[in-house]
C-alpha cells in the first residue's frame, strides 16, 4: 500500500547538510538550502503549534500570546529551550525536543510497520550516521517518497532492495545495528517530516558518475549534496 505521511513539527531556518545517492546510491546530510528552508509543521495543523507554546510559555520561553501561528517569537523560543538543556539548538521540535518539553504532539505514521520502521533506520544509519540529524531525516524522507511514487516499489523493503537503489545495500551495511538517532530520524520521517520537499534522488556532485543523474534538475543542494524529483 502507498502511505501518506502528515506531520513532525519543526521550522527549519538555514541548517546545514548532506545527502546522497538517488536512484544509485545515497548519503544524506542535514539541510542546508541554497536558500532560507520553509517551515514544516508536524501535523500541518495549529494544535500542534498551540500545544508547543502554551508549553513554553509554561517554562517561561514564549512571552506573548499564545496564538497556534509558527514565528519568529516561537522558533526563538524553542531555540532557547533547546540551549538550555543541552539539546542540539536548530529550532526543530523534533523527537527529542518534544520529549524534552514532555509534550506529544499528534501524528499518524502512516500505517507502517515495526519491519518497516526497523530497516528505514538500518538505511538511516547506514546512509548517514555521522551526519546532521535533520540530513538522516532527509534519507528516510526519500525511501517514503519512492513508496508514495508510481515509479517505485510501493513498500519501504521494495524500494531499499531495489537492484542498485542504494549504496549501503550492495556494500552490506544494510544490515549494520542502527543507533537510537537513526531511529529517531525514522520516527521523524514516518510522521510526515520532509526536509527534501518531496525529492526521489539524492547524489554528491563531486563522486557521481552517472550521466543520468546530472541531468536532473536540482530542486535543493543540502551540504555537498544534491537532490532531485526526476
Amino acid at each position: 500500500m502507498k502511505k501518506a505521511g502528515t506531520l513532525l513539527l519543526a521550522l527549519v531556518i538555514a541548517a546545514g547538510a548532506g545527502a546522497a545517492a538517488g536512484g544509485i546510491t545515497a548519503a544524506v546530510t542535514d539541510v542546508s538550502v541554497t536558500a532560507e528552508a520553509a517551515n514544516i509543521v508536524k501535523g500541518d495543523t495549529s494544535a500542534n503549534i498551540t500545544a508547543v507554546q502554551r508549553r513554553l510559555k509554561e517554562l517561561g520561553y514564549y512571552k506573548i500570546a499564545v496564538d497556534g501561528i509558527w514565528g519568529p517569537k516561537t522558533l526563538a523560543a524553542v531555540k532557547a529551550f533547546q540551549r538550555d538543556y543541552g539539546l542540539t539548538v536548530d529550532g526543530i521540535v523534533g523527537t527529542w525536543t518534544e520529549r524534552s518539553l514532555g509534550i506529544t504532539l499528534s501524528s499518524s505514521g502512516g500505517g507502517y510497520s515495526s519491519p518497516d520502521r526497523d530497516l528505514l533506520a538500518r538505511c538511516v544509519y547506514a546512509e548517514a550516521r555521522g551526519e546532521p540529524y535533520t540530513g538522516q531525516v532527509a534519507v528516510a524522507a526519500v525511501v517514503l517518497n519512492r513508496v508514495d511514487s508510481p515509479s517505485f516499489p510501493d513498500s519501504v523493503s521494495g524500494v531499499i532492495y531495489q537492484p542498485n537503489a542504494f549504496t549501503c545495500v550492495n556494500d552490506g551495511q544494510i544490515n549494520y545495528t542502527p543507533d537510537a538517532t537513526a531511529y529517531s530520524a525514522a520516527d521523524d520521517a514516518l510522521s510526515g517530516w520532509d526536509p527534501t520537499n518531496g525529492c526521489l534522488y539524492y547524489y554528491n556532485p563531486a563522486t557521481a558518475t552517472s550521466k543520468w543523474i546530472w541531468s536532473l534538475k536540482v530542486e535543493i543542494t543540502i551540504g555537498r549534496h544534491s537532490f532531485a524529483r526526476g
